[in-house]
């Protein structure tokens, strides 16, 4: 254990020298240089390259291939060509097949999984600071891609913003033309150098590649590997930046369970965004209503701990990652879906974006109104967070969160809501990437402020993570206090130590099967305050790539469990375990991922092995699909569980089985229908979702979701939403 908190303590310095080491570090791929000028003529974009200012555009071409192998050039010729004019940043790119074959798509869906359709992406960073950003792309049938781009890498699809384009198929390429306003974007004035890089995905071949070259072990979007966009002089400015967002809704909400008269639901409510400048922007909402979001998959919970739901409502995602990525995954001190799932949100401001090249802000307030039934007061949220970048592509960052309920005390009893009067958190974190994102790293502290409080309320947590073209290796260890509180955060544990590291390393054979194989190994050691073991799972595997994109793993694992707190191993009996009864058991699985290019797909998983209290789980996840491509899409994924316990649990067995069908009329009429049967809840949830995109970021929703109980089969509640919104940009 003493070898443990020395290897704990001496990871900050680690983290500060490799830090000094990156401070002066050069852009690697800088001399990969694409001229972009004013153009010549005016652009229609139509898929067809028949205008003089595309024919006077510079060309990027003589893409490097990143897999199967990053050692050549691409076998898959690719031309980008940009160019813009007051108004508009044009794209063109021309798609070349290498073999004969038609394409390979999912479907017409907007922000589409990435390795499961042919498709060009380009990725952007108009700060040149390898860190943020900006993506978009196509696949070859047409369906739109963007994100805002975040951490270097990372992209966050959630994000939606007004641009158009189009693709044009033919036999021997697909070509896509884009037009995206300067007025969608975030750019500081007067650069005239942009970070961006181009990626081609193509499932005949099986090859990805890229303009500006990038290792294998990293995505193409790694903003560390950009090229640079070289205007003819600075682009033109956005001006006025003004878009405001009505919406009309109406709907109505019937709980036969409860034999409730029915809620009719008619709101109105506007979003606004104005530009603050062209890399800073405040949001603004009265009112919101976010009933187009589509409703959350079930999962089977057999965790001791709160499950993760990711954030998909449109007004806290642009910078989204100066709020939510601070921390952990399971140590996030902001969590934005705490805020108006249990209280209706009122009104909301959000400034997020860059001051200039080295420091980003994030501001946040949202205040919630009060609930009767549940007798929660009002609240009031505000978020402040502040990042600096430091070297190359490193950052210091700050945040403070703050909770504060109003007319406490006014409150009529009985009060089943739980709150407090506040809640507030201050955090400090240093993330590090180098300059060639070999080593990447985070040291954190966190302490919180709540009424009443004893002792300290602290989170110290760092990490450190080595990533080569065959070698991964990483140590993380964390400390959250048992006084941490973060109402406003997503933190299912506190009072624990934990150390986390993680080996592993890949070959790369000379083989026309197998792309890459190779050994992994985890283990994540809890402790509590005396630092005596409370859990220990580790787990061992070995994973496959086939060059179809085919996976296969096989793995065995140790799982070493001293309760903390009485537990239902089935999460479904509501019987328990008793606090610090001692649990170990091994066991082993495999999991399989059929090759993306075929129409019918496939994925399996399964387990066997102990449980709790000596017992037996078996466990088998799978999902199946065939595409009519590119209108229809159905699946239907299934999860069951068999455990076998003492009594009085004896043999408990359940299923989550899920059917879906997305119909893609066009790449703006979009029906999504999916059905989830969980037996563990008793529950059959189903939803239904209509879109049409009528203009570019402006829609019509029609949405039902209605939830029954399985036997007797009867409806327990039912919903239904119209929604009307439109962009309307001043």
């Amino acid at each position: 254990m003493n070898i443990i908190w020395r290897l704990s303590a001496l990871l900050p310095v680690v983290l500060l020298s490799l830090f000094a080491s990156e401070a002066f570090g050069q852009k690697i791929n800088a001399q990969y240089q694409l001229p972009i000028k004013q153009s010549s003529s005016p652009i229609q974009v139509d898929g067809v390259m028949d205008e003089q200012g595309w024919a006077d555009a510079d060309v990027a071409t003589d893409f490097y291939m990143i897999l199967p192998m990053d050692t050549s050039f691409s076998q898959v010729r690719t031309d980008v060509r940009m160019t813009y004019d007051d108004q508009n940043l044009y794209i063109l790119v021309i798609n070349f097949h290498a073999v004969p074959g038609p394409y390979y798509v999912e479907s017409l869906r907007r922000d589409f999984s990435f390795g499961k359709n042919d498709n060009f992406l380009l990725f952007m960073d108009p700060f040149d600071d390898q860190t943020n950003g900006f993506s978009f792309g196509a696949n070859a049938a047409g369906a739109q891609w963007d994100g805002i781009m975040y951490e270097g890498g990372k992209v966050d699809l959630s994000w939606d913003n007004k641009w158009v384009s189009k693709v044009q198929n033919y036999d021997d390429k697909w070509i896509w033309e884009a037009s995206i306003p300067f007025k969608s974007i975030r750019y500081k004035k007067g650069i005239t150098e942009w970070g961006i890089n181009f990626s081609r995905l193509d499932l005949k071949t099986t090859e990805k590649s890229s303009w500006a070259p990038v290792p294998r072990q990293f995505p193409s979007a790694s903003l560390a590997y950009t090229g640079s966009l070289m205007w003819d002089q600075a682009p033109p400015e956005a001006g006025a930046n003004i878009s405001v967002i009505p919406y009309a809704m109406g709907g109505s909400v019937n709980d036969f369970e409860n034999n409730a008269d029915p809620r009719y639901q008619n709101r109105v409510g506007v979003d606004a965004k104005i530009a603050v400048s062209s890399s800073l922007n405040l949001d603004l909402t009265v009112n919101p209503d976010f009933s187009q979001v589509e409703v959350d998959r079930q999962l089977t919970n057999l965790d001791r701990f709160e499950l993760f739901f990711p954030e998909r409502r449109q007004f806290f995602l642009e910078n989204g990652d100066l709020f939510a990525n601070f921390g952990y995954e399971n140590i996030r001190p902001f969590f934005s879906r705490r805020i108006g799932l249990d209280a209706p949100i009122q009104f909301g401001a959000r400034l997020s974006g860059k001051i200039n090249k080295d420091w980003r802000i994030g501001a946040m307030n949202m205040q919630t109104g009060a609930v009767e039934e549940t007798g929660l007061p009002s609240q009031n949220f505000s978020v402040v967070s502040l990042q600096r970048r430091v070297a190359q592509r490193s950052n210091i960052g700050v945040i403070f969160i703050n909770k504060t309920a109003f007319d406490a005390a006014s409150t009529t009893e009985p009060v089943q809501a739980n709150y407090s009067d506040f809640n507030r958190n201050l955090g400090l974190e240093y993330n590090l990437a180098t300059s060639n994102n070999l080593w990447t790293g985070k040291v954190m502290m966190l302490k919180s402020f709540s009424p009443g409080s004893q002792g300290d309320g602290m989170v110290h947590a760092a990490n450190l993570r080595y990533s080569s073209g065959s070698l991964t290796a990483e140590w993380r260890h964390e400390y959250v206090s048992p006084e941490y509180t973060a109402e406003v955060g997503f933190v299912p544990r506190v009072g624990y130590y934990r150390v986390n590291p993680n080996l592993a390393y890949l070959f790369f054979p000379k083989s026309k099967r197998i792309l890459r194989h190779g050994p992994v190994a985890n283990t994540s050691l809890y402790y509590n305050m005396d630092l005596n073991q409370t859990d220990n799972i580790t787990r061992i595997g070995y994973t496959t790539r086939f060059r179809t994109q085919a996976d296969l793993t096989i793995f065995g694992e140790y799982n070493r469990i001293l309760l903390q707190a009485p537990f239902d191993p089935t999460n479904f009996s509501g019987n328990t375990l008793d606090a610090f009864t001692d649990h170990n058991w091994y066991n082993f699985g495999a999991e399989y991922i059929s090759k993306p290019q075929s129409l019918f797909t496939y994925a399996a998983s399964t387990q066997y092995g102990g449980y709790y209290a000596n017992g037996n789980r078996y466990n088998f996840m799978g999902e199946v699909g065939y595409r009519f491509q590119p209108y229809v899409g159905l699946s239907l994924s299934a999860n069951y569980n068999n455990i076998l316990l003492p009594e009085p649990w004896a043999r408990t067995s359940f299923w989550l089985v899920g059917p879906r069908a997305d119909i893609t009329f066009t790449n703006t009429i979009f029906l999504t229908a999916f059905v989830q049967y969980n037996e563990q809840i008793n529950n059959v949830n189903l939803n239904t979702r209509f879109q049409w995109r009528f203009k570019p970021a402006s829609d019509i929703f029609l949405v039902f979701t209605d939830n029954y109980l399985p036997a007797p089969f009867y409806v327990k509640n039912r919903s239904v939403a119209l929604k009307f919104t439109y962009w309307w940009t001043m």
